[in-house]
C-alpha cells in the first residue's frame, strides 16, 4: 500500500507571477514617493542644518535601494508548493476474454465455366 499523502492546501502554493510583479511596484513607488517627500523636505526646510544633509542624501540613495528592491523576487517567502496530484490506487486492468461464438467464414469455391 503506498503512502497516503494530505491534500495539498491553496495556501501552501507559491505566490503567481502577476501578484508579486504588482506587489514589486507598489514596493517601488512607495519607496520614490518617500524620495519626493525627501527631497521637498531638503528644499523648504529652513534653516538649514544637519537634517537638510540627511534628505538629501536620503534623496540621492533612495532610487538605487528602490531598483534594488524591485528587481529582487520575494525569494525570503519562498514556499515549498506541493503537487496537486493525488495518488490513487487504480483498478487492475480488465482481462480480454476471448468471444465464445467464432464468427461465420464465408468460402468461395471457383471452378470452370460451363458454356
Amino acid at each position: 500500500m503506498k503512502n497516503a499523502r494530505q491534500v495539498p492546501a491553496v495556501t501552501s502554493l507559491p505566490q503567481s507571477p502577476q501578484d508579486e510583479a504588482d506587489h514589486r511596484v507598489r514596493r517601488y513607488v512607495l519607496t520614490m514617493t518617500i524620495r519626493i517627500v525627501c527631497f521637498a523636505l531638503m528644499v523648504l526646510v529652513q534653516p538649514y542644518g544637519w537634517y537638510t544633509w540627511v534628505f538629501g542624501i536620503s534623496a540621492a540613495v533612495l532610487p538605487y535601494i528602490a531598483v534594488v528592491f524591485a528587481n529582487a523576487g520575494s525569494d525570503s517567502t519562498e514556499a515549498t508548493a506541493e503537487s496537486p496530484l493525488q495518488e490513487l490506487e487504480a483498478p487492475g486492468p480488465v482481462p480480454i476474454e476471448p468471444e465464445a461464438t467464432t464468427p461465420p467464414v464465408f468460402t468461395i469455391h471457383e471452378g470452370p465455366k460451363d458454356r
